[in-house]
């Protein structure tokens, strides 16, 4: 039976409640939010002892059914002052699955700062550790020293230095199934509220749990070959994705004119392709050793989007993965177009902890503001240092783009409740443009992303449509613990749902979810309200409505009266 974990980081008291009837369905976001919204005062400090952080698997977490073991995990943000959920593969909530456990919440704060402690679970119990001796490091030495004390075998979740320093663009990171620990909960400065808690990380030693007893297990396993065969067998997942992962997006971004380039001023990148996903799957084949252009980020995953970019000679991991929305904010968004450059600025923000969309928008308005030149590799990695070292500049980087814009007077900020837009110009994807607006997650292409929907981008008529479905849809997919790749191959819900019959006896109605995912979009945005960000910040920048996307010719033109659709 799957239960809920209380850490009281003050008293070291850790506390079960089971779950049972229809809450043995609740899971992810839609769980994340819930405690969030109902036990976190609204204007509380998010980085005070009245937040907390919650980290919640899907009802299906722990299986080895293809691309079901997301993490959620939820907050009052540091970033944006609202409601939070950030999203991430590697094996944390497959190992929460194994040991029983929907969701972990932290609460409270040590009496004293820079006590820290890390987290051991296992089927023999909880307990926190003393750990200041992993202080001050990065992610992956954190990493190396915690297998060798816990076993490979063990799953970690750590924050790095940039967290530790209570900085808004600090995430929390997941090892994958080989260990490396760059599966991340990047967005909305999380890692900060961890580190508030005086939580360096958790391991989950998951490996003696008990087998569990499934409700109908001939029936699971029949139901899971079925995903499987969608998977491989449809081309989206098991050509396309599996073969490029998400920097296919690129190709389709970069035609559309939606490709944030110089820092949002042009949607299309003249060295395109040197850093797309042809080129990066070329290279990788091209140098083997150590490269996979295809890799899994979690337990059972069949799709297999991810990927190890290796060095010249294939002898060393450069980065592990390369992910679309890194190629767009470290890459086009910058003018840099070497591949190894910006995985080399991959690796070093993933050691750091900091999110790579965040940061990449505060350096691309570093460059607008003309602190650094655009283009300029070695200025971007001597920028990263100063990140490292934790200098006045670098502490304003890694705090993100808004608050850079506000430091060096720069009006151009891509960010949407101080949160920087992702990968995709609104002025090009006008679906996008609405979910950045009205999400109760700030500017988050994975809240609703319509990218993939068969509308006219770059008109706006239907597109608050189109956001408000594709953002249901985002909640229910998260509150499943589904990857959104999935959603390519398996069209049709109930066959997941049926899956969860099948484990536990209870059979979810669709329509009653879908209506859940709705009123829990609703909690969102009641808790946003209650917490002072209301509709007067569901707009984008002005500059996107007031400059013409040149490799597009359009502005961004819905009113936010044609927004509020969404909210309807």
């Amino acid at each position: 039976m799957p239960e809920i974990m209380r850490i009281n980081m003050h008293s070291g008291f850790v506390r079960r409640e089971p779950l049972g009837g229809e809450d043995l369905i609740l899971g992810g976001r839609r769980l994340t939010s819930k405690i969030i919204a109902e036990e976190v005062p609204p204007a509380c400090h998010a980085l005070g002892r009245h937040n907390k952080l919650v980290m919640a698997c899907g009802p299906l977490g722990g299986t080895l059914v293809s691309s079901v073991n997301r993490l959620s995990c939820g907050a009052k943000s540091p970033l944006t002052g609202g409601i939070k959920e950030s999203n991430a593969g590697g094996v944390t909530a497959y190992m929460m699955g194994r040991l029983g456990i929907r969701a972990l919440i932290f609460e409270d704060k040590p009496e004293k700062n820079g006590v820290w402690r890390i987290l051991r679970i296992s089927p023999q119990g909880a307990e926190l550790l003393p750990a200041d001796e992993l202080a001050g490091l990065g992610v992956f030495e954190k990493s190396e020293r915690l297998f060798a004390r816990h076993g490979k075998k063990a799953g970690l979740t750590l924050i790095g230095p940039v967290a530790e320093r209570l900085l808004s663009a600090g995430g929390i990171t997941n090892t994958d199934p080989e260990g490396m620990p760059s599966r991340y909960n990047g967005r909305g400065g999380l890692g900060a509220v961890m580190a508030s808690k005086g939580l360096l990380g958790i391991v989950f030693s998951a490996q003696s749990a008990p087998r569990e007893k499934y409700a109908d297990a001939g029936r699971f396993a029949e139901l899971n070959r079925e995903v499987a065969k969608l998977v491989n067998t449809t081309p989206q997942t098991a050509e396309i994705f599996r073969k490029y992962g998400t920097s296919a997006m690129m190709t389709n971004t970069n035609a559309l004119g939606a490709l944030p380039t110089r820092n949002f001023s042009l949607g299309n990148f003249q060295e395109f392709s040197k850093i797309n996903a042809e080129t990066m799957y070329e290279t990788i084949v091209a140098r083997g050793g150590v490269g996979e252009p295809s890799h899994a980020c979690m337990k059972g995953c069949l799709i297999r989007c991810s990927n190890v970019y290796p060095s010249a000679d294939g002898k060393q991991v450069l980065c592990s993965p390369m992910e679309y929305e890194t190629l767009g904010l470290m890459g086009s968004n910058l003018d840099i177009d070497d591949l190894d450059a910006i995985a080399r600025i991959n690796h070093k923000c993933n050691d750091l902890g900091v999110d790579t969309i965040e940061l990449g928008a505060a350096l691309g308005v570093a460059m607008e503001a003309g602190v650094l030149p655009f283009g300029d590799v070695s200025a971007v990695e001597k920028a990263l240092q100063d990140v490292a070292d934790g200098t006045p500049f670098g502490r304003v980087l890694a705090s993100g783009a808004s608050v850079t814009g506000i430091v060096f007077g720069c009006l151009r900020v891509p960010a949407v409740k101080n949160q920087a837009i992702p990968a995709y110009d609104p002025r090009a994807m006008k679906g996008l443009g609405v979910t950045y607006s009205t999400s109760p997650q700030g500017a988050d292409h994975t809240a609703g992303n319509t990218a993939r929907a068969a509308v006219k981008h770059h008109l706006k008529d239907g597109q608050a449509a189109c956001s408000k479905g594709a953002q249901v849809g985002a909640m229910l997919a998260d509150s499943l613990g589904l990857c959104l790749m999935l959603g390519g191959a398996v069209k049709n819900l109930n066959l997941i749902l049926d899956l969860v019959a099948a484990r536990y006896g209870i059979r979810p109605d669709l329509e009653k979810l879908l209506e859940e995912a709705r009123k829990s979009l609703q909690m969102e945005r009641d808790f946003n309200l209650r917490a002072g960000i209301g509709p007067m910040q569901d707009q984008l920048p002005e500059f996107f409505y007031e400059e013409v996307n040149p490799s597009m010719q359009s502005a961004f033109d819905l009113s936010c009266e044609e927004m509020q659709e969404v909210l309807e």
